[in-house]
């Protein structure tokens, strides 16, 4: 099961969440990454970076002699992780409680021996502020305090119906179960005040609260094709990237996961990134989700207070809208398979990325055709958006790549930025506001003109990534998506097949590759799953159904045990890159739909 040096491959882990931050938990028992209180606090387990300093929960079999089988609750986040053995099975539920009882932030844990008797480890060795605050431990009656040096830190309290030991700053026990016994240990944030959580049946009732949240919130759904339990997977882990409190939108629940591995392309994605959220967003209304919507769209009415002529958005923010993600290296930890340098914070930031401001009309478009008209106070915010857009649409940027090298006029960024000016354009004549649509227009058309006259290149036979470039670029493949192109168009039929003929392998595609492309650090390894859902759906749109479901199916069994996709597919079919990745699952479920609007149910 261990890759090398301890470490559990990256598709080898379920996820649990309470809709503040996300837990890992291996196929091993061990919950090897955990952030508190929220998803970009700092780690206090991180053995998926450090199997040695990082830290861990873990609640397993005593020995290594059992098989394992790991799978979710029907319709919700709750994972059960169950080993079998000669002597017996234990099974282990593992959630954060999302309920009506007071709780505060916990990860709880509950284990019973259905059949047999199995004899269990469990150990709980907190290593707070990325492994660089010590702290002190505690005994209190049942309870096990973890006490951080750093006040900036929040303590912690294990209970449990075991009796627990302290062993060098971890908590430590070993019990045998036998059939039909069970036992629970629940990890919390330490309160002033007493916790509700003292109550002998509070995890129980928990999880059944916790069970209910999931169920109804997944019967919201309108998707009722083909490929339902995978749509319904996808959608439950974008909803656990989803801060409630703020209404923001992680990328991704881990950072610094290798996207290649020994490699340096480690970067940190527990932010908001608005494109990654925009695509998030669309996926989830086009299965009847507009809430989130609605308070992602308020989280991004905050941003536009803070306006800046030179970028009034930044491409990524801290989820409580901050605007400094300054990055840092944590040198002593060892890295994912020894993959350096290990990153928090993400300089990405600082980048200038035009093309956020077309996924944001994109995404606003699509949700003021379902919503009620939108007020005059967003408006004002999304005309000023596209006016500024119609004035900056020429500057080269790093792009949706965000590459590290010199800056372009990238495909992409000029394709977006037609995108601004045409949904502005639809949202003033649909919801009848002022806007100077004479003026859009002229520039709409005016992009429209320069991409074809631009990037398109008669030798290749397609639009490039960048201007003057001769590379492809797998992001092209949003272009019918976009409107902006027919996705019977002879330019996109040919620019397909070129994308296809130089960037796909057996059936999965790469973002962008060749002697002439942009790799900024380091060349792309693993194939996108992004990439190859994009495909789909431009098979599909141009009516190649075989090769559309074809490789649809194909990418689907690269899904690992519970349904969760990281960034990448590598070579050996391992995942690379953080995970389990946002705009993975919210590209399956957009090949999901448009499939099955062409094929029926």
């Amino acid at each position: 099961m261990d890759v090398t040096g301890g470490y559990q491959p990256i598709e080898n882990y379920g996820v649990i969440g309470n809709l503040h931050t996300v837990a890992l938990v291996g196929m091993n028992g061990s919950i090897d990454s955990l952030c508190l209180p929220r998803f970009d606090s700092p780690s206090v387990f991180a053995a998926l970076l450090d199997t040695q300093k990082g830290g861990r929960f873990k609640l397993a079999p005593a020995g290594d002699d059992f098989r394992v089988k790991q799978t979710y609750l029907a319709g919700t986040n709750v994972l059960v992780t169950r080993f079998l053995s000669d002597s017996g099975i234990a099974e282990v539920t593992d959630f954060m409680p999302i309920c009506r009882l007071g709780h505060g932030l916990e990860v709880a844990r509950l284990v019973k021996a259905p059949r047999g008797h199995v004899r269990l480890r469990l150990l709980c060795q907190p290593r707070f502020d990325y492994a660089r605050a010590a702290h002190k431990i505690q005994r209190r009656g049942n309870d096990v305090l973890f006490l951080p040096e750093n006040p900036g830190q929040p303590a912690l309290r294990l209970r449990s119906d075991v009796p627990l030991r302290v062993d060098n700053g971890a908590a430590t026990a070993d019990f045998k179960l036998r059939a039909g016994q069970a036992r629970f240990f629940l990890l919390e944030e330490l309160a002033g005040a007493d916790s509700p959580s003292a109550s002998p049946d509070y995890v129980f009732d928990a999880l059944n609260e916790t069970i209910d949240f999931w169920i109804a919130w997944t019967q919201r759904s309108e998707y009722r094709g083909r490929w339902r339990e995978m749509v319904s997977r996808s959608a439950l882990t974008l909803k656990l990237l989803i801060s409630q409190p703020d209404g923001a939108i992680v990328a991704a629940p881990t950072f610094s996961l290798p996207a290649q591995f020994g490699g340096s392309r480690n970067w940190d994605y527990r932010y908001t990134w608005i494109r990654d959220s925009c695509f998030t967003i669309d996926a989830l209304m086009r299965l009847g989700y507009f809430e989130e919507a609605g308070a992602f769209g308020r989280w991004i009415e905050k941003r536009a207070e803070d306006w800046n002529e030179r970028e009034p958005l930044q491409p990524l923010y801290r989820i409580d809208g901050g605007r400094e993600l300054r990055e840092q290296c944590l040198t002593h930890f060892e890295g994912y398979l020894k993959s350096q340098p290990v990153r928090i914070g993400n300089e990405a930031c600082r980048q200038f990325q035009l093309d956020v401001c077309g996924e944001l009309l994109y995404a606003v478009h699509v949700f003021h055709r379902h919503a009620k008209a939108m007020s005059r106070e967003f408006w004002i915010m999304v005309s000023r958006l596209v006016d500024w857009v119609g004035r900056h649409w020429r500057q080269p940027d790093k792009s949706i790549w965000e590459f590290r090298t010199q800056s372009r006029q990238f495909l992409f960024s000029r394709l977006m930025s037609w995108v601004a000016l045409d949904r502005g354009i639809r949202l003033a004549i649909e919801q009848s506001l002022p806007a100077p649509l004479m003026r859009w227009h002229d520039t709409r058309d005016r992009i429209y003109r320069d991409i074809h006259r631009h990037f398109w290149d008669a030798g290749l036979g397609a639009f490039t990534q960048f201007r003057g470039g001769k590379s492809l670029d797998a992001s092209a493949l949003l272009m019918p998506r976009m409107r902006f192109i027919s996705a019977t168009d002879p330019r996109w039929l040919q620019t397909m097949r070129a994308i296809e003929n130089e960037l796909s392998e057996d059936f999965l595609l790469y973002r962008y590759n060749g002697p002439h492309a942009s790799h900024g650090i380091g060349g792309p390894r693993g194939a996108f799953c992004m990439c190859t859902f994009w495909w789909t759906e431009c098979l599909a749109s141009a009516g190649d159904l075989k090769k559309a479901q074809r490789v649809f199916e194909r990418i689907l069994g690269y899904a690992n045990h519970l349904g969760l996709y990281a960034e990448q597919i590598g070579p050996s079919g391992h995942h690379q890159g953080n995970f389990p990745q946002g705009l993975s699952h919210c590209s399956l479920i957009r090949a999901a739909v448009g499939l099955n609007a062409v094929l029926g149910d």
